[in-house]
């Protein structure tokens, strides 16, 4: 008994121990961190967060160019720590130690997750080189790229927008269907880098400069495993497909329908009085895609604006999976991160086109996320615009928000 005795006490002494000591360099601190997610060929993504302290609850910001994209949900027990994304369903779950996190980022899908390592340093603020870089040629401006998948060679034009900042290159990609939004990295010597992270996508741009209007042997690294090449030419007159004819309806159709669950259960129709002699905007959106969310951002403030003078919106969600109440608490998060007032409705349906397609048959074709469908008073289909061009896209953006208001006003008008 004496012995049992001398061992629980052993115990307490070594308990007490350990939980008196300073373990400050087990805790994510205050201040810039340098992080990087591996890739499955062992390309490592690098990005930037701030972490701060306000009334002793930690808070981060995901660093990418001109964007600081907010994290509240932080969790750390003893040298253990989860960094629940705000959005994507995403989260990054790691051990601190010796002022250095290291750890697993895990992003859901419906029935499966993919997750890549991540190792990340108090102190650094630098994203690829410690020491500030030399240029021998100047990108800024607007390019004509390719990308091109190595496994089935199908390819893809997009307009790249670079402003190079001495050792700071900043810039996005724009496609047809959305934006790459905020790039931040580097151009060294001849070698071209962009990177970026916001807890949906993990990014990596590399490329090498002939001179300065050619980009060749470009690699472009997504999530885990996907890799594409890319190359670009320098071309200021470089341009997309209207973002309004990518989108139509069949022939004979000239309005849509549906009936689909709102976050609480009831049905909602654009047949249902609120949008009668209403101008609608129908939001195809998912809470798992960043140029929604840019969107979100858009049409909140612009709906608060226009509501009075005859607007509505509705939003229809297409998740990574088709579970009502799973659905349901990703949206709700994405709601809340935007204090969105207007309908958001569960259609049942997954995000992959054809699934789209099918919840509104009348459609004759879906590009990608987002898609918003613009309806006069009458319930007429008016426009329908396929992606968005989001705040990283600088001038782009000031462009199409010009224009949409103008739309929206002679509809009001009509």
């Amino acid at each position: 008994m004496n012995n049992y005795f001398k061992i629980l006490v052993y115990f307490f002494v070594i308990s007490c121990f350990w939980a008196c000591r300073d373990n400050s360099d087990n805790q994510l601190k205050t201040g810039i961190w340098r992080a990087t997610l591996k890739t499955s060929t062992g390309a490592e993504i690098p990005f930037n967060f701030e972490v701060s302290d306000s009334a002793n609850h930690k808070f981060l910001d995901v660093l990418n160019g001109d964007e600081r994209f907010r994290v509240n949900e932080i969790s750390e027990v003893s040298d253990s720590i989860v960094i629940q994304m705000p959005l994507f369903d995403s989260k990054i779950m790691a051990k601190i130690e010796n002022g250095s996190l290291s750890g697993q980022w895990i992003k859901n899908f419906a029935d499966s997750s993919e997750v890549m390592n991540i190792e990340a340093k108090k102190g650094p603020s630098w994203r690829f080189f410690k020491t500030k870089t030399k240029s021998e040629f100047v990108v800024t401006g607007r390019w004509s790229v390719t990308f091109q998948d190595a496994k089935t060679g199908k390819s893809v034009a997009a307009i790249g927008e670079f402003i190079q900042q001495e050792g700071r290159l900043l810039g996005t990609f724009l496609t047809s269907t959305g934006d790459y939004r905020f790039l931040e990295g580097t151009v060294a010597g001849n070698k071209f880098y962009l990177s970026c992270f916001d807890g949906s996508h993990a990014f990596l741009f590399t490329g090498k400069l002939l001179d300065n209007n050619t980009i060749v042997d470009g690699n472009f690294y997504s999530g885990l495993s996907a890799v594409q090449t890319w190359t670009a030419k320098r071309d200021e007159k470089a341009l997309l497909p209207d973002a309004y004819t990518i989108t139509s309806l069949k022939d004979g159709f000239d309005s849509i329908d549906f009936s689909f669950p709102d976050l609480n259960g009831k049905k909602v129709s654009l047949s249902d009085s609120k949008f009668k002699n209403k101008v609608v905007l129908v939001q195809f959106f998912g809470s798992w895609c960043p140029n929604c969310m840019d969107e979100t951002a858009y049409l909140v403030p612009f709906y608060k604006k226009y509501r009075e003078k005859g607007l509505e919106i509705v939003a229809l969600a297409y998740e990574r999976t088709s579970d009502y109440e799973r659905s349901k608490q990703n949206v709700l998060r994405f709601r809340k991160r935007f204090g969105v007032p207007y309908d958001m409705l569960i259609t049942g349906y997954t995000n992959d086109k054809a699934e789209v397609a099918k919840s509104l048959p009348m459609l004759k074709s879906f590009m990608g996320f987002p898609t918003l469908i613009i309806i006069d008073k009458n319930g007429k289909v008016r426009k329908i615009h396929t992606g968005f061009s989001g705040p990283g896209t600088g001038v782009h953006y000031a462009e199409f928000k010009n224009e949409f208001e103008k739309t929206i006003d002679n509809l009001l008008l009509e």
